[in-house]
């Protein structure tokens, strides 16, 4: 305990409560006052709040706790919002990190405001601000993904329209699922620096840092395991010819000769009709 006496009780509204991503020490004296003294509390998953409200002795004491996931959302929603209209300060907490980052929420809080409800955030830890902050990349400016879609197609796709942002991107990705996606990142967006962290805050917390296709190469010797953050750098202002070549290879291998072209082209900023020839040329090769 802090030795802090408790802050004022949260005021009637929306209070979208930030919740450690690991270790449950991550959280602020501001978030446990709010969870404490709420009329009402909403999570995605209840046993995920009790378990952090019992691990800092914050009794339920008879208040009503719901989740509130996307699956149900619809349903729930007008019950909070008539809680709201009573006048009633509702606590919605995340089962990690900040609410609607990559996380069910986003309609009630838009829900509520439209409402004239008040909105507030009691911030707190956010997986891809602590990734940010240990890959070794530039800062500036990034931009956060989410997770990318899993068929194929869209993923390629989703890929192809970040190639050119001039920012660093930020993915969540599973364990299961990194390697593929290394592969295609690296396939589209070419083989920039980059760093896996996983298991962030937590005891086994990791951060591979090296350029994608060295990462690639780690994960097949080692594969991955818990909770996976992807930071990806931005595009450099000038294209190496061996890295053009490399990714225009990898492309290929499984995509036709111009939609690996165009792809490549993107990535790089080259004039397509160069990335044309340069795949048609490696095409022919093989």
């Amino acid at each position: 305990m802090s030795g802090l006496p408790p802050g004022p009780p949260p005021e009637p509204g929306l209070h979208l409560v930030a919740t450690p991503i690991g270790t449950a020490r991550d959280i602020t004296l501001r978030a446990l006052d709010t969870l404490r003294a709420a009329d009402m509390l909403l999570a995605e998953d209840t046993r995920t709040l009790r378990k952090l409200m019992e691990i800092h002795g914050i009794p339920l004491a008879g208040r009503p706790l719901w989740s509130y996931h996307d699956h149900n959302g619809a349903r729930v929603r007008p019950k909070v919002l008539e809680a709201l209209a009573e006048g009633r300060s509702v606590a919605f907490a995340s089962d990690a990190g900040t609410p609607m980052v990559a996380d069910p929420g986003f309609d009630l809080a838009r829900a509520a405001t439209e409402a004239g409800h008040k909105v507030t955030a009691v911030p707190g830890p956010s997986a891809p601000l602590v990734a940010l902050s240990l890959a070794g990349l530039p800062t500036d400016r990034f931009l956060f993904a989410g997770f990318l879609p899993p068929a194929q197609g869209a993923r390629d796709t989703a890929l192809r329209d970040l190639a050119g942002v001039p920012a660093t991107l930020v993915f969540f990705e599973t364990a299961k699922r990194s390697l593929p996606m290394l592969n295609h990142c690296v396939a589209i967006l070419g083989d920039r620096d980059a760093a896996i962290c996983r298991e962030l805050t937590k005891k086994f917390e990791e951060v591979r840092r090296g350029r994608l296709s060295d990462l690639i190469a780690g994960c097949e010797d080692d594969p991955l395991r818990g909770e996976v953050v992807v930071v990806i750098d931005r595009a450099r202002d000038t294209a190496d010819a061996e890295d053009v070549e490399d990714a225009m290879r990898r492309a290929l291998e499984t995509m036709r000769v111009k939609e690996a072209a165009n792809t490549v082209a993107e990535a790089f900023a080259l004039k397509k009709r160069d990335a044309y020839q340069l795949a048609l040329r490696l095409s022919n090769e093989e």
